[in-house]
């Protein structure tokens, strides 16, 4: 049986906080976002996320936080003047790294005029903006709420507004579409120089509009083509795809997913908010935060759901989960100092995967035909 470390180190600190409102649900979403009724409790949520966080500031324990990423939802309904004070008040009840990275999704349909302004002046420097396509036909299919101009135009707008570290969101392998159509998509995105691009495939998830009437989807040889020319456009446009959906540029990857791909701790702020945490006994635990709107609100105090330890024998695969997305991989002595047990305790997995020429030597880091084959290696620390 495995044991842990004496000494665990500390793993670097990230804030996530979730807005959970939504203009409406896309058919494919499976995150925990709500269609507004009226107006957005913006002054009553606000004082809601700051209980919440007073109840959790226990599990900061002096560490700095080194990223925040607010997502949803869609977090640009809400107005710059709630960003300015909910930052204004994190800031008094945390410290913050001087190079802290924040995030913001931000999607096109839901943009005023000057609203990315006051997000920078409120302390957000990176946006995600949640295009998905550029096709007419696939923002109608995805159920978005923009046209191809107001995705174009809230890109311009943001890098007007400073923001020169942006990612997009795009999809591939959607209804009906042709390698042709999702290079277009990528040319597109790439004229916009942007520092970052999340590239993923749609995939049908449950408790979904998607799973009870299933989109026509491209078959696994179009996936497949699709998926190499994309790659090889990026490639040649200077993109790394460094995890295995995320594309940067050199010196852009986005630190906040880093540091969950890292086995990093995470604090968890808003309605079905999780969260990752490492305790001083050596315990590592996850949490959640409670799903609904207004049951979040209404709640005075601890808003947390849920909680339960990552057992020692779940945490290898756990780590390797998340690490072996990554595709530099991480150093062995990660391994002990994320999970507080001794790289002894993979060594046998970690070889068998290497005489499979699925790891590389020395890092815990997939080669190519590993990276094609992800799940069946990561199998091996079930």
């Amino acid at each position: 049986m495995a044991t842990a470390s004496l000494s665990p180190v500390s793993p670097p600190l990230s804030l996530y906080i979730h807005v959970p409102w939504c203009v409406r649900k896309c058919p494919y979403c499976d995150f925990n976002s709500h269609a507004i009724r009226g107006d957005i409790p913006e002054s009553a949520y606000l004082d809601a996320l700051l209980e919440d966080l007073d109840h959790d500031l226990g599990f900061v324990r002096d560490r700095p936080i080194e990223s925040v990423f607010v997502g949803g939802g869609t977090p640009s309904l809400m107005s710059g003047n709630f960003y300015h004070q909910l930052f204004k008040q994190l800031r008094q009840r945390l410290a913050f790294a001087t190079d802290a990275e924040i995030t913001l999704e931000a999607n096109p349909g839901t943009l005023e005029a000057g609203r990315f302004d006051s997000f920078r002046e409120a302390g957000i420097n990176r946006l995600s903006i949640g295009v998905q396509s550029f096709q007419p036909e696939q923002l109608k299919a995805l159920g978005r709420i923009h046209d191809e101009s107001m995705a174009h135009q809230a890109i311009t707008a943001a890098r007007s507004a400073g923001f020169d570290n942006f990612n997009i969101d795009l999809m591939h392998g959607l209804p009906g579409q042709t390698s042709e159509h999702a290079l277009a998509d990528l040319r597109e995105a790439i004229a916009h120089q942007p520092a970052h691009l999340s590239w993923y495939q749609l995939t049908i998830e449950p408790n979904t509009e998607f799973f009870s009437r299933p989109p026509d989807l491209p078959d696994d040889e179009r996936l497949w083509d699709i998926f190499q020319q994309g790659g090889d456009l990026l490639r040649a446009s200077g993109f790394t795809d460094y995890e295995v959906s995320a594309w940067s540029l050199a010196g852009s990857e986005s630190r906040h997913n880093l540091n969950y791909w890292m086995f990093g701790d995470y604090l968890a702020l808003g309605a079905g908010a999780h969260g990752k945490v490492s305790l001083t006994d050596g315990q590592i635990r996850r949490y959640w935060k409670t799903r609904q709107p207004d049951a979040y609100l209404q709640r005075i105090g601890s808003r947390t759901a849920g909680s339960e330890a990552i057992a020692l024998d779940e945490r290898p695969l756990e780590f390797m989960m998340n690490a072996l997305r990554l595709k530099q991989g991480t150093t062995e002595n990660l391994y002990s100092m994320r999970t507080g047990l001794p790289l002894s305790s993979v060594a046998v997995q970690l070889q068998q995967l290497r005489d499979k020429c699925l790891l590389t030597p020395d890092r815990i880091q997939a080669t190519d035909q590993g990276q094609r084959y992800l799940n069946s290696l990561l199998e091996h620390f079930l």
